[in-house]
């Protein structure tokens, strides 16, 4: 089968679209033919060898592979899964582990829901990863409640144009920032307020019950906008400066009433499900940047670093 691979550590263009064995479904095993895959930040510091320490342990030698979320539809079940059947439209995620940019994976049943109606499966792939992150984020950890005011930094990127449109969901009042062309895109997905970080220090925001931080950077800085009893939910951190990072948010968990969180997400099919109730109601939609094929790979990570995508990259398989 086709997949993408990388025989060594870093940049874009050491990613090539090579062959490996189709997998078999094991026991307890689904196996999936991937329609689409998105690109996700995750893998690019993976495959530029920044977190070398943990992607030799998961995956030791080469060649490695990239893809971490997918939508496509059941192709074989391994013994003893029941519920679904071959040609099922299915979503999900790979736990702690990449290789969903190819054309088959084998996959647990929690690692999967069905995929929404009538949304092309394409332009599903766009949401599992950071549609699941965004619930996690604002339902479950922040607990973020109608009537709020919410701040999403990085508005239109891959979890912010989710968060947006969740929070709108939610009830919340929505201010977002994000680059001065996408803050028309940030409005249409719901924001209330929508404003350029690059001319927007944070002192000039006022007071925020929940803060989603998709940058890493300045947290301390955002951390002051938080109300009492206020919730920042960190989902990235400063790779330039990760000890100043892991000690405000060390430090925020300890002390005082405006708490910050930071979370690595593994979701499972609950996550999935609810998202894809989430996308049939209409709160959700997806947001593609630009769809490569997957002899693309190396152009579609190239892309993502360099910066301005709006929503998500897509990697088409089939």
């Amino acid at each position: 089968m086709r997949a993408a691979l990388f025989d060594r550590y870093g940049p874009p263009e050491v990613l090539y679209e090579g062959t490996l064995p189709r997998p078999e479904p094991g026991p307890g095993e689904v196996l999936v033919r991937v329609h689409a895959a998105s690109v996700n930040g995750g893998e690019s510091y993976g495959r530029a060898g920044r977190v070398r320490l943990v992607t030799d342990l998961v995956e030791p030698g080469f060649p490695k592979r990239v893809g971490l979320d997918f939508a496509g539809e059941v192709a074989a079940l391994g013994p003893g899964v029941s519920g679904l059947a071959p040609g099922t439209r299915v979503w999900g995620g790979l736990p702690r582990t990449f290789g969903s940019a190819a054309e088959y994976i084998a996959v647990r049943p929690r690692q999967l829901a069905l995929a929404p109606a009538g949304l092309d499966l394409v332009e599903a792939a766009a949401l599992p990863g950071v549609g699941t992150t965004a619930i996690t984020a604002l339902r479950d950890k922040a607990r973020l409640r109608a009537g709020e005011r919410l701040l999403v930094r990085g508005g239109s990127g891959g979890v912010g144009s989710v968060a947006v449109q969740l929070g709108r969901a939610l009830g919340a009042h929505v201010t977002a920032l994000a680059g001065a062309r996408n803050l028309d895109l940030v409005r249409e997905l719901g924001a209330d307020e929508a404003l350029d970080y690059a001319t927007t220090e944070p002192a000039a925001l006022g007071a925020f019950d929940v803060i989603l931080d998709t940058a890493g950077t300045r947290l301390p800085d955002f951390r002051r906008l938080l109300a009492p009893g206020g919730r920042m939910v960190a989902i990235s951190f400063d790779l330039d400066r990760p000890l100043a990072s892991l000690a405000a948010i060390a430090a925020s968990t300890v002390y005082g009433p405006r708490r910050m969180r930071f979370f690595s997400g593994n979701p499972k099919h609950r996550l999935f499900a609810d998202l894809t109730r989430y996308v049939e109601s209409g709160a959700i939609r997806p947001v593609v940047d630009t769809v490569f094929p997957l002899s693309g790979i190396a152009a579609a990570h190239r892309a993502l670093e360099t910066g301005g995508v709006r929503g998500k990259i897509v990697i088409r398989v089939v």
